[in-house]
């Protein structure tokens, strides 16, 4: 606080000397009588100045939902909510003395917000209400996740008065169930969420413009509606070839190109001129109304600094909006204070430009007044002159003194640990639905699930400020079984375009259309990794139908095919059995490097109506022109029945080299052939091109009626199925259970049988039960082990009989005999040494069994009360 003191008596005493120069230079210029009228105030100057600050009406939004103390519940909250620790007392009054200094050192500056109450009425230090969480879902490890989810999961609740910081703080765990809260509560959960995500944030304490307390977006671009900079390309010019043709001589008039280009320039000014004018109408129509309160209005939002996670350059967070805003933007006023977990701070600095001349360097004590000595932030250097007078060791030591005894710990934090549910992240928005009003534009928001179709956000834009007339709409979707992503509806044009996510049954990535009846206008974009045949892209009118391919092996890239009307029938038929005719069809192929150029075929051009096929090849590296052939087709027989021979005017070629081969008639034959093979090909492929868009129809339409919804298995609240079968299985189980349990029968019910029914048990009966069990169980017992006994002495008798066969032929046998002899003895060994460990276990706990069985008799309560003179 010594710098702190010192600048504020400079600046006292300067005060002090102009105003006594000023109170001189006035008593010398004006006349008395004038200083006396204007000493004095009258009752009517005292009531216009009433009446003037009457009218000045402080706006505050009707309907917003308030938190009150009627609305918490503070029975339930821990010890910590509802009391101080001896720390935080030493803390409080640490606080006091400070705010108490500050007050007195800067009488003109507010008050200072410090330690407000909680919602259990308690005084608690601003500093201790932040908690620092990380939260475990991935969207919240960014700010702007963070930023997002505080503004949407809240709902803004007007400070009382906007004039002044709250008197109440409440914790981030109540703000969080009550999902509302002012911009103080908005700023402490966000901050404690950056703080935990690793961020060097703070909660800042200042004053803020009208549209930014309030809310008001009304003026302010939608985010969704700022397109992305397109990056141009600058193509380098070729280099003039050396042997190049001059281009032809120009004969136009230069007076008319003069001429022209001056008219242009003119309509082009004109143009420009009613641009701006129409311009300045629209920023006079938004422009908002003088705000009374202009750099009065209290508000709070978050500081991040530079340095951590990376971040370059330290920016504003809106926590009502979740933007972020330059540090020099003018919707920022003015900073009083700012704190985060450690330490608070108070700004030393002139606002008089807004906070773009602020430096935000906490380690300087002359700009950053800090409360506590023990922060984290570096200090500046000391003088020299102040180096050279601390050599001593004694100065030394009694500045460790010092500095030990000034030095306070932050206590740690009051909140309980932030925690947000999976259903409560999910949800977000209060009662799931959030709207925004943007500058002509509407942003509508619901969670997950909300609704049927899977719609989760919607952008509306509007031709005028009014929001009248829909100019268009995008809705975006989740969950949705037919990966519908985004439907973008475009009204001017009236065309609609949905994109989607891969996994779509057709493979379908976009669809532009602007109905859905097939021989339409439209353009359907394809995952072509999705596909076998690799289609890209299908573009469709009613007249053609142009497709583009990647990645197929005889490397077609282009096919576009041409219709004609369709031949009217007199029995009513459907689009599939009277598809329409094609009279052109134009194929394009990429070029194949195991072909020569003169060989590979660069497009083809099947021309169904003049019953003729073109052909272009490719272009060698080194030829400017390209080999061309045309082929006329005829029908194999004439009128009369005869086959008609291949003659030499039913090919017209160009050939850049001309070969002897390609000249013969049978070559051509056989390429004539080859393509009207082809052409059959794809003419075929072109109509299941068309069935396919029919199909593709129709499954969009059964879709957009269906709008089914994808569940996860894991959300065991929503998927019906799942649910379902968990019922069943622990049906299953518990019937199981029942099963096991009704299998476990009672050892005395075979004997209990035997007696008359009805009569009650004596001790003669009794006693006989008991022997009868017993010998029944010996017996099993001694069964058992005969059993067990048997088994190994017969395994014993086949192995030596095996073993006897194996010497008796021991010469005579084959490697596969052996091999089945070795095998055969290894798994009698096997079994042989089981059966003699079961039968070493049965005998060592036949005996145990005998004795747990006589215990259980004793203890069974039907025979316990005969038995116990016995026992």
């Amino acid at each position: 606080m010594e710098v702190l003191r010192e600048k504020v008596e400079e600046e006292e005493a300067a005060e002090r000397e102009e105003a006594a120069e000023r109170a001189e230079r006035m008593e010398k210029t004006r006349p008395v009588e004038v200083q006396k009228e204007e000493t004095i105030l009258t009752q009517e100057m005292l009531r216009d100045l009433e009446k003037k600050l009457s009218e000045i009406k402080i706006p505050i939004p009707a309907g917003t939902p308030v938190i009150t103390e009627d609305t918490i519940d503070v029975s339930n909250l821990p010890l910590s909510y509802k009391t101080n620790t001896p720390k935080e007392e030493h803390l409080l009054q640490v606080a006091d003395n400070f705010s108490r200094q500050y007050s007195h050192l800067c009488p003109d500056r507010v008050p200072l917000f410090l330690h407000p109450l909680n919602e259990c009425e308690v005084p608690k230090f601003v500093s201790t209400t932040i908690r620092p969480t990380l939260m475990p879902y991935p969207d919240l490890y960014n700010w702007d996740g963070c930023a997002n989810f505080v503004s949407d999961f809240l709902t803004k609740v007007p400070l009382p008065d906007p004039l002044k910081p709250p008197s109440h703080l409440y914790s981030s765990t109540t703000v969080l169930k009550q999902q509302k809260g002012n911009c103080f509560d908005f700023s402490t959960l966000l901050c404690s969420m950056l703080l935990g995500a690793g961020y060097d944030a703070y909660c800042v304490n200042g004053y803020g413009s009208q549209a930014l307390c309030n809310m008001d977006l009304t003026r302010e671009v939608c985010p969704l509606t700022v397109k992305p900079k397109e990056t141009v390309k600058t193509k380098e010019k070729a280099q003039p070839k050396k042997y190049t043709i001059k281009p032809p001589r120009d004969l136009t008039s230069r007076f008319e190109q003069q001429q022209e280009i001056k008219k242009q320039k003119e309509a082009k000014a004109q143009k420009e001129k009613q641009q701006r004018e129409e311009e300045e109408r629209l920023l006079e129509a938004e422009k908002a109304k003088p705000d009374p309160l202009h750099g009065l209005r209290v508000h709070c939002w978050v500081l991040v600094l530079s340095g951590k996670r990376e971040v370059p350059e330290s920016f504003f967070i809106d926590p009502f909006t979740g933007r972020s805003y330059s540090s020099q933007d003018d919707h920022f006023l003015g900073i009083e204070s700012l704190w985060n977990h450690r330490n608070y701070w108070i700004n030393m600095q002139d606002c008089w430009n807004c906070c773009k001349d602020l430096v935000f360097d906490l380690g300087d004590p002359v700009r950053w007044e800090y409360m506590l000595l023990g922060t984290d932030k570096p200090q500046l250097s000391l003088m020299e002159e102040e180096d050279e007078g601390l050599n001593d060791d004694d100065d030394i030591e009694d500045l460790g003194k010092e500095t030990e005894d000034k030095s306070f710990d932050m206590p740690s934090s009051w909140v309980e640990q932030i925690t947000i549910s999976p259903e409560a992240f999910e949800t977000r928005c209060p009662n799931g639905k959030k709207v925004l009003q943007y500058r002509r534009a509407r942003l509508e928001k619901w969670a997950p699930y909300l609704n049927s179709n899977g719609l989760v956000c919607r952008l509306t834009t509007y031709e005028d400020l009014e929001c009248t007339k829909i100019l268009e709409v995008k809705e975006w979707y989740q969950n949705r079984e037919d990966t519908l992503e985004l439907k973008h509806i475009n009204n001017s044009s009236g065309l609609h375009t949905d994109y989607f996510r891969p996994g779509h049954p057709q493979a379908l990535r976009v669809h532009v259309y602007k109905t859905m009846q097939p021989e339409n206008d439209r353009i359907m974009e394809f995952y072509e990794t999705a596909r076998v045949d690799g289609l890209i892209k299908r573009e469709e009118t009613p007249r053609t139908m142009t497709e583009y391919y990647q990645g197929r092996p005889d490397f077609l890239s282009y096919r576009h095919i041409n219709f004609g009307p369709r031949v009217k029938k007199l029995t009513s038929a459907s689009t599939e059995s009277n598809p329409r005719p094609m009279t052109k069809i134009t194929e394009r192929f990429s070029r194949n490097p195991a072909k020569p150029a003169d060989e590979d075929v660069a497009e083809r051009v099947f021309l169904i109506a003049d019953e003729r096929i073109q052909l272009r090849y490719h272009c060698r590296d080194d030829y400017i022109t390209a080999s061309k052939r045309e082929f006329l087709q005829r029908s194999e027989v004439d009128s009369k029945g005869n086959k008609i021979i291949m003659t030499s005017d039913m090919c017209i070629s160009f050939e850049v080299e001309p070969m002897e081969h390609t000249k013969k008639l049978l070559y051509q034959y056989e390429t004539m052939m080859h393509l009207k093979n082809e052409e059959k090909l794809s003419k075929h492929q072109a109509w299941e091109s068309e069935l396919e868009v029919l199909e593709i129809l129709k499954l969009r339409e059964e879709e957009e009626e269906a709008h089914t919804l994808n569940i996860s298995i894991y959300d065991t609240k929503r998927n019906e199925k799942s649910k379902e079968y968990r019922e069943a299985m622990e049906r299953v189980m518990h019937e199981e259970h029942l099963r096991q349990v009704e299998a476990q029968l009672d050892y005395l019910a075979p004997f209990l049988a035997q007696l008359p029914p009805g009569e009650k048990l004596t001790r003669m009966q009794a006693v006989h039960l008991k022997d009868e069990c017993l010998s029944d169980f010996k017996q099993r017992l001694i069964d058992k082990a005969n059993l067990i006994q048997a088994r190994f002495e017969k395994e014993n008798q086949e192995l030596q009989k095996q073993q006897q066969w194996y010497q008796e032929n021991q010469v005579t046998l084959t490697p596969e005999d052996e091999d089945l002899y070795l095998s055969y003895c290894s798994q009698a060994m096997f079994r042989i040494r089981i059966l003699e460990q079961r039968l070493n276990r049965h005998k060592e706990l036949a005996p145990l069994k005998y004795l747990a069985l006589e215990e259980k008799l004793y203890k069974d309560p039907r025979l316990a009360e005969f038995l116990k003179v016995l026992a």
